[in-house]
């Protein structure tokens, strides 16, 4: 088993205007998440959220060392969702109660749980975590139990099925926000129209792509937008300050993961795509 930590500092929305494409990829994108046998946990500064992979191959994975975080337990003062966005079933163990994920299922994992492990060969993980004041029990989400919204327009290429997991109206939490996007087929874009909330910055993580195939993501201040090209299994970081919105070659899914000073899901600015530059 290989455990593995990087930073992502992020940067200010004057600063990405002369960034190049690889500066722009080193702050925000977040490659290669998965790897067999690995868990791959990146900390960013945008709002201390960490973003991990984690995939078991045939022994379980511990993430509950809190050294990174300066704490002795990842989850001493933190929540999180974990979703298992792999083929087969996989388990998360919370200290010492085992949680069996089915594929597109999501377990939260309340602030205090001190030993987590995760296994399940041909499971794929996936974990927001983000630092939380209250305390919530640890909870398994079905699809089943999770609520469908379906949004966009077909004529448009932006029809999609928005599933919340871990939202008040679902599986209440401290401050994250976490569920799954799928665009409907023959749609390619998503989170249309782009927009901006100044108080919640987000994560997304793109999945259940072809190995050809890559979305077109773009952020940035509405007057100066940039894009970057992403494969399966790369996240994306989004600040509060940027829009957001991609743009798939072929079919796709996203979990989009969010935190800050509310869980006002609907509070956003949203741009009108004819004012974008």
């Amino acid at each position: 088993m290989t455990t593995t930590w990087t930073t992502r500092y992020g940067a200010s929305p004057a600063q990405i205007d002369g960034m190049s494409t690889d500066a722009l990829r080193s702050e925000f994108l977040m490659p290669a998440l998965w790897a067999n046998g690995e868990a791959r946990l990146v900390y960013t500064h945008v709002d201390r959220m960490v973003v991990a992979g984690i995939c078991p191959d045939d022994a379980p994975i511990q993430i509950g060392d809190g050294t990174e975080v300066g704490t002795d337990h990842l989850f001493q003062a933190r929540e999180g969702g974990i979703a298992n966005l792999g083929d087969k079933p996989g388990t998360v163990t919370v200290d010492g109660e085992a949680f069996n994920l089915a594929p597109r299922d999501i377990i939260y994992v309340g602030r205090g749980a001190q030993d987590v492990a995760l296994s399940g060969q041909g499971a794929r993980f996936y974990l927001n975590s983000v630092p939380a004041g209250a305390d919530h029990p640890n909870r398994l989400i079905t699809k089943a139990e999770s609520k469908p919204v379906t949004m966009g327009d077909e004529a448009k290429s932006n029809k999609r099925t928005l599933r919340m997991y871990i939202h008040p109206e679902v599986s209440p939490s401290c401050l994250l926000l976490m569920g799954i996007t799928d665009p409907a087929p023959g749609s390619i874009w998503n989170t249309m129209p782009p927009h901006t909330h100044e108080r919640r910055m987000e994560a997304y993580f793109y999945f259940d792509m072809s190995d050809e195939d890559r979305v077109m993501h773009f952020m940035g201040k509405p007057d100066c937008t940039r894009h970057m090209v992403v494969a399966a299994g790369v996240g994306v970081l989004s600040p509060a300050w940027s829009i957001h919105m991609g743009a798939g070659t072929g079919p796709y899914a996203f979990v989009w993961g969010m935190t800050g000073e509310n869980q006002v899901y609907q509070e956003m600015s949203p741009v009108a795509v004819k004012d974008l530059k």
